[in-house]
């Protein structure tokens, strides 16, 4: 398989592998078919998805029997699939010492708010669940955009950091 063909394989770490690392799971491997496969992980699963990172991804038409909060020791194992790329997406995780993950994959921190500690009425917790589907989607999609064939690897790895160091401003109601 050349180049061109072969499928990135893709982790997104998050502390709780709850909500944020979820749905960038679930971006990533709708927008990214056939060119990414994404996998999440936790340094501390919860052992659930949160109810409301189902029900927006349900909102939007995924399938989500599939998902699960699970652990990154997982993707350590030799077995594991051989990763190309890591992405932490929240800062707890971000500063733990990681495993060492088959394949050397290139790194990049990509940390945005926590949905799952929003407070407020149903609309407000909502629209943090919104907000991080938004600012996951745009990231993913500007990772997705890059002429990864033409990048060396240290031009690679600036443009990973360059895309977890976008601050957007959040929607508001």
């Amino acid at each position: 398989m050349n180049d061109e063909a072969k499928v990135l394989n893709v982790l997104f770490l998050c502390t709780g592998n709850s909500a944020r690392s979820i749905i960038a799971e679930a971006i990533m491997n709708r927008e990214g078919r056939g060119r990414f496969k994404a996998y999440s992980a936790g340094s501390h699963p919860k052992g659930e998805v949160n109810a409301h990172a189902v029900s927006l991804l349900r909102s939007l038409n995924y399938q989500t029997d599939e998902f699960r909060s699970k652990s990154w020791d997982e993707f350590a194992r030799p077995d594991a699939p051989k990763l190309d790329f890591v992405f932490t997406v929240c800062d707890d995780a971000a500063a733990e010492v990681c495993p060492i993950w088959p394949g050397q994959p290139m790194t990049a921190h990509w940390g945005m708010p926590d949905p799952a500690a929003a407070t407020g009425s149903p609309a407000e917790i909502a629209l943090a669940f919104a907000d991080t589907y938004r600012m996951m989607s745009n990231r993913i999609g500007l990772f997705m955009s890059l002429p990864m064939a033409s990048l060396d690897r240290l031009s690679l790895q600036r443009r990973l950091e360059q895309i977890g160091e976008r601050r957007e401003v959040a929607q508001k109601a």
